[in-house]
């Protein structure tokens, strides 16, 4: 008897481990619990056998025997702990065992019929090919590179022509990048670029310059651009402008009238001629005013050139307001100290401040050496200096010089 107590603890211990199956059959149901009845041929040595039941909860799932009697368990969401409950026989049993009958309309299931599936089994090649197995986005990251794939604004970014390579290396434009969504924040800045006339062409390196624009809030840089209407800016001005200094319209409206009136009252500029030195150079509205301030310094005390002279100068050359304060000097110092040309005839030529320092040695001491440098007009053989700055090689041998181009090139070794 003790023998098949054990025997049948064992076969529902392996039903509990091993016999289970999840199916999608939402009609298969959980077999209430069975009272199993054992009782020995006599009355003496009564051996009770104690079956262990829990709870299984199911959610759209089900789970069966192969074997053909059902074990006990609990339909009941509330039961909570382990019940032990002593099997007792109902009627005389002359020589076995007796199984009560499971409840009617429970389906089982046999488990061997659906083999469950091995991580070991060699699968077709057919079957390899579907598989979509993608990498997980890294937490973190040195390059743009690892996102592109799964972004749908850096993919978009990319196809306008977009240098994330340069942009990733600007502090903090790669995580902003990131956070942006095409839709919501760039298509319509995009559309917003192109009506103001930036070619389509050129978006990719306008917003390589200024990534910033796509976090602007569209309705201010509208107002900026209503703001260049209002002062007289033309269509093709403004576009001029936009596209040649990226961060025109991330300034506020404030800043840009207290940009153009700060070179109106310092210059002595009307409207007129202020409007055409900013698209000649929109970039005097986007930079620093301490270089202008201290070239305008400069060339007022250190290099003593006039009030309207200076106006005439950045007429003709606005990025004199942007160069470098040392070579300005140099060159001033080469041409009135060294070749004695007088203010007036720099303020006519004031291109002369934008040529390389040793092209202007080089050629002044060729002319010297030949006898040839008379930079006096009311002197024979003048030679202007635009001429002197601005002609190719061959062209000043010619006709400045009066010699060849060898001739030049073999003095210049000596030097």
């Amino acid at each position: 008897m003790s023998s098949l107590c054990r025997r049948v603890c064992n076969r529902w211990t392996s039903l509990r481990v091993s016999g289970l199956l999840f199916s999608s059959n939402p009609e298969v149901k959980v077999m209430p619990a069975a009272s199993y009845s054992l009782h020995p041929p006599t009355s003496a040595g009564v051996h009770r056998c104690f079956l262990v039941q829990k709870r299984w909860r199911l959610t759209h799932f089900s789970f069966s025997s192969s074997a053909t009697g059902w074990p006990p368990s609990e339909e009941s969401d509330t039961a909570q702990s382990v019940d032990n409950s002593p099997l007792q026989n109902t009627k005389p049993n002359h020589g076995g065992t007796e199984l009560s009958a499971p409840d009617e309309g429970i389906l089982p299931v046999a488990f061997d019929d659906v083999p469950l599936p091995s991580v070991f089994e060699e699968i077709s090649d057919e079957e390899a090919l579907r598989i979509e197995a993608s990498p997980p986005l890294p937490p973190t990251s040195f390059t743009l590179r690892d996102y592109v794939d799964r972004s749908e604004t850096l993919t978009k970014l990319v196809l306008l022509g977009v240098d994330l390579a340069k942009l990733q290396k600007r502090p903090n434009v790669a995580n902003m990048l990131l956070r942006l969504d095409f839709d919501r924040d760039v298509k319509d800045r995009l559309l917003f670029l192109k009506d103001v006339g930036v070619e389509e062409d050129l978006l990719g390196a306008f917003l390589t310059r200024n990534p910033f624009i796509l976090t602007e809030d569209l309705e201010n840089l509208q107002k900026r651009v209503q703001y260049l209407h209002s002062k007289k800016f033309s269509t093709a001005a403004i576009s001029r402008m936009v596209s040649g200094a990226p961060y025109l319209l991330n300034f506020s409206v404030d800043r840009l009238d207290n940009r153009l009136g700060f070179y109106q009252e310092e210059l002595g500029l009307s409207t007129q001629k202020t409007r055409d030195l900013v698209i000649r150079l929109p970039k005097l509205l986007t930079g620093s005013l301490e270089p202008v301030k201290e070239n305008l310094r400069v060339c007022r005390i250190e290099l003593g050139f006039r009030e309207n002279e200076i106006q005439q100068m950045v007429m003709c050359v606005p990025k004199l307001l942007l160069a470098s304060k040392s070579k300005v000097t140099r060159l001033f110092d080469y041409l009135h100290n060294t070749m004695g040309i007088p203010h007036h005839l720099i303020t006519k030529f004031p291109q002369a401040f934008n040529a390389k320092f040793l092209r202007v040695k080089d050629r002044h001491l060729f002319l010297q050496h030949l006898g040839r440098a008379q930079y006096d007009p009311s002197q024979p053989n003048y030679v202007p200096l635009d001429k002197l700055v601005a002609t190719p090689d061959d062209v000043f041998c010619v006709t400045l010089a009066k010699a060849t181009l060898s001739d030049f090139e073999t003095f210049q070794k000596t030097l």
